[in-house]
Order: C-alpha cells, then sequence, then structure tokens
C-alpha cells in the first residue's frame, strides 16, 4: 500500500486536505524493524511521531523505570500512530513501543520538519492539534471512567 493511502487513513489527518496530506507526505522518513525491536523507549526524550504503514507494535507501560515486566497496553497497526505526544511537548516518553511482526514499518515525522510545515499551513497545523487535543481528551475520559 502507497504511503498516501496510509496516512488517508489516519485520524490525526482526518479534515486536511489532499494537498496538505501530500506535504506531509513529503517530511515522513520510513524505517523497519524486526520482532522485539524497541520503536520508542518508556522515559526517553523524544521529539518524533511514527506512522505504522505495516506489521504490528505492542505498547508497554511500566509503573516505575525498574520495574522488569512492564504491562502491555495495546497492539497497533496499520494507519495507527505512536509518539504524537511529541508534536506537542518536549516531555519524556509516556510508554514503550516495540515491533511485533516480524517486518515492521513506519513512517517517521520529525517535530522540526512538522512545526516547519504547520508554520508554512496554519491550516494543516490547525486541524492536525485540534485532533491531538480531540484523541487525548478521549484517552484521559477513558482513562478517568476505567479508574472509578
Amino acid at each position: 500500500m502507497d504511503l498516501l493511502t496510509v496516512l488517508s487513513k489516519v485520524e490525526l489527518f482526518d479534515g486536511i486536505t489532499p494537498y496538505e496530506l501530500e506535504a506531509v507526505a513529503k517530511i515522513c522518513h520510513q524505517r523497519s524493524y524486526q520482532v522485539g525491536d524497541s520503536i520508542i523507549t518508556q522515559g526517553d526524550h523524544g521529539d518524533d511521531l511514527y506512522v505504522i504503514c505495516d506489521g504490528f507494535v505492542e505498547v508497554l507501560h511500566s509503573e516505575t523505570p525498574s520495574d522488569p515486566s512492564p504491562r502491555a497496553i495495546v497492539n497497533l497497526g496499520q494507519g495507527q500512530i505512536v509518539g504524537e505526544m511529541a508534536l506537542v511537548d518536549r516531555g519524556p516518553r509516556s510508554a514503550t513501543v516495540r515491533a511485533i511482526s516480524e517486518k515492521t514499518i513506519v513512517q517517521v515525522i520529525e517535530r522540526e520538519d512538522f512545526e516547519k510545515l504547520c508554520d508554512e499551513n496554519y491550516h494543516l497545523g490547525y486541524i492536525v492539534m485540534r485532533n491531538i487535543a480531540a484523541d487525548l481528551s478521549f484517552k484521559l475520559r477513558h482513562q478517568h471512567l476505567t479508574n472509578q
């Protein structure tokens, strides 16, 4: 499946124009991972977002840095993203993400490239940030409901 087709299915990009989607595709960089490879490590500094194009990843969370057995939160596949909080802040990664497929292919969007794109196109930046806010709001509400 080609990059534009995958990006068009990413909820983060809902509402942007085909021209804007092409601009996003131009700042993507492909990376490949094997089973067990860490893509993101909880606690590390991060400033890039990952779009899963092929394969699957597992999102893991540890309560403490020395926790030997992190808890699996979710498995994600094609068209889903990880690391989106890095586009909003420069905080530490909130979870570890590792490949669970023989060949996992992701597209990486670096924060600096994304910010430059948003400076050039305010509509794109507004839509993406609105979608990030809606997603994070949903996750916070869901977390609040499951912790009661």
